[in-house]
């Protein structure tokens, strides 16, 4: 277990120095000067040239890279060109909007889940079968942006029921979280229909309902766990999904996160932020997937046995 744990690590180790090289040379590779973006065009030649001095931008790009990877060491990812604060201190600072938002929509995404994939797996080809179907491919097919825009337009603009974006008060929140938590809502219900499917006929279900257990015992108790290992792989790797799609949501719903602070530091071609904003989810997603197969080893003893 601890060598496929540190085999796993070193895994990582590799995925996120390929996440930063990408993203460096990325930006690089982005049309713009950082310098021209922040001091306008019309600005004087040798200002630009020396705020490029002033943030390394003058330096050929493979010193910049090696500069960059050694910093990036320390968690110091260097100071915003257009906010003027370190670009690892704004990153935290909207981290915990961005975290509030994934895990409310993770937790509705999981809840309707288990409840909709349960109700269509005791009741095939049924009415409610049917219906969470459908409602199953159009939350999958649906676009995020688009669900939020419909979700403004009707909850906000013609029903005045909450605030259409920022993070002014918990009612804020419902939106965001709701159109985050659709796609993964769909994931989880599939998941669960189809697992609660192929263990409902197993012959230790059926021995115990046979002892005459009810039937909330023997699904929730008896078939549930053992059609839970896919569940919570998949739910863990998706719940990564969920900060990148955060990146979209932040943006429709003007939610304060790291995908807005990151989306506007790309138009601003502001280097150190838009850096700091994908390490920083790359290690969120490589630290969860880590946990996920981890977790995934410590459930299943094939797994174990064969590690």
């Amino acid at each position: 277990m601890l060598r496929y744990a540190l085999r796993r690590l070193a895994i990582s180790v590799l995925v996120l120095f390929g996440a930063a090289t990408v993203v460096f040379f990325a930006m690089r590779a982005v049309s713009g000067d950082p310098a021209t973006a922040v001091l306008g065009p019309d600005a004087d030649q040798s200002a630009v040239e020396a705020l490029r001095r002033e943030y390394g931008l003058d330096a050929s790009l493979p010193v910049q890279y090696v500069q960059f990877l050694r910093r990036a060491v320390t968690l110091d990812f260097g100071e915003s060109f257009r906010l003027h604060d370190a670009a690892t201190n704004l990153v935290l600072t909207h981290l915990s909007a961005t975290a509030a938002l994934a895990l409310t929509a993770f937790a509705i995404a999981l809840v309707l889940g288990f409840a909709l994939g349960t109700l269509a797996a005791t009741r095939p080809n049924g009415v409610v079968d049917r219906v969470v179907s459908v409602l199953s491919m159009l939350t999958q097919s649906l676009p995020t942006f688009w669900v939020g825009i419909m979700l403004i337009l009707v909850f906000s603009r013609f029903l005045h029921l909450l605030p259409s974006s920022g993070a002014a008060s918990p009612a804020a929140m419902v939106m965001p979280a709701v159109t985050l938590a659709l796609p993964l809502l769909s994931v989880v219900l599939r998941l669960v229909r189809s697992g609660l499917l192929d263990v409902l006929h197993e012959d230790y279900v059926v021995t115990a309902r046979a002892k005459g257990l009810s039937e909330t015992r023997v699904v929730g108790w008896h078939a549930m766990r053992n059609m839970l290992i896919p569940v919570v792989t998949v739910a863990g790797l998706e719940f990564g999904s969920l900060l990148g799609g955060a990146v979209i949501v932040e943006t429709v719903f003007a939610w304060p996160g790291v995908g807005r602070l990151m989306t506007d530091a790309i138009a601003a071609r502001d280097y150190s932020v838009v850096q700091a904003c994908v390490i920083t989810v790359a290690v969120i997603f490589i630290v969860i997937n880590l946990l996920v197969d981890l977790l995934y080893v410590r459930l299943d003893p094939r797994v174990r046995e064969s590690v």
